[in-house]
């Protein structure tokens, strides 16, 4: 299974265009400082194949375009043909969705998503009727928690990727407006390459944005190949002490890094890296006491660009 980690920041990126926080000040002037070293970051997005030639997003970020250019395995190999096929939503989320309107140039996608983030899309948003200007512009695919499925390509060929979502909780971004929606609002998406018979499957759990981790979510992450977690957050009150108001983590939907180094301490995973990063987050700072930490406990941070191959 080839994976392409393209973006590894938050929402915002890293800077973040209105934030003049430490880590924002210090990156965006490539301050040389004893005691700072980082790199900017797109919001995230995560492209995985079974292949190499066919290619899933898990999200849509808004960095797309960009992200995009910058992978020549993501390139047209002719005129109006890209080798990507579709993309998988795990939330509403407008850094998770707003990419969607970038891949609107009319070649067959197919899209899943569970339920209510279709009705939330495609029936409570009008922008999004762009992807419907002609038939089977979008292959809309809902998708249902419990059993891993095959992805398809939007004619319906088998991608050689599986996909199992587990939902998470019913917090929907603030913009929607429907109060009786189902409680699929995120997602944990878990790929497996069913491509190879000979090679042992391998199993990728992509999880940017979880409140908790609770005991079925840790069975379910134990022994997978590849662990991508989110690292939005050191702490639950960072927002709070930095700006001196705000949501905690945990109100935001994010457990914060310092509590699942902790949480899976003692879980077999065989590579575990944190993305879904906020601008804000100490760990960004390969100087500071806070990225240490993480690299000592076995964790990496995400940044733009790895190519990982499983």
């Amino acid at each position: 299974m080839h994976l392409r980690i393209l973006g590894s920041a938050a929402g915002g990126r890293f800077p973040q265009w209105n934030c003049g926080c430490g880590n924002c000040v210090a990156v965006r002037h490539n301050k040389a400082q004893q005691n700072f070293s980082s790199k900017p970051r797109t919001q995230a997005q995560l492209a995985l194949s079974a292949n190499g030639s066919e290619w899933f997003f898990a999200g849509a970020s808004p960095d797309l375009a960009f992200q995009i250019e910058a992978t020549p395995q993501l390139h047209p190999r002719a005129l109006r043909d890209s080798p990507i096929c579709g993309v998988v939503l795990a939330s509403a989320d407008l850094d998770h969705v707003l990419g969607l309107l970038l891949l609107r140039e009319l070649q067959s996608l197919r899209v899943y998503a569970p339920a209510s983030v279709l009705h939330i899309l495609r029936e409570e948003n009008s922008m999004f009727g762009m992807l419907n200007r002609v038939p089977h512009q979008v292959i809309w695919t809902p998708m249902k928690a419990g059993s891993p499925f095959s992805l398809l390509t939007a004619e319906n060929e088998d991608s050689g990727l599986r996909c199992e979502a587990v939902f998470l909780s019913g917090r929907y971004p603030k913009y929607v407006k429907s109060g009786d929606l189902a409680p699929e609002a995120t997602s944990a998406l878990f790929f497996e390459s069913s491509s190879s018979k000979s090679a042992a499957t391998k199993r990728v759990a992509y999880i940017p944005a979880v409140e908790k981790l609770d005991e079925a979510l840790v069975a379910k992450i134990e022994g997978v190949d590849l662990l991508l977690l989110d690292g939005t957050f050191w702490s639950d009150d960072e927002l709070i002490r930095i700006q001196g108001s705000g949501e905690t983590a945990h109100q935001m939907g994010h457990i914060p890094v310092e509590e699942s180094l902790g949480l899976l301490k003692n879980v077999r995973v065989r590579r575990r890296i944190y993305v879904h990063i906020n601008n804000t987050n100490p760990i960004l700072n390969e100087a500071g006491p806070e990225h240490h930490v993480v690299r000592e406990a076995g964790w990496e941070v995400a940044e733009d660009n790895w190519h990982l191959e499983l």
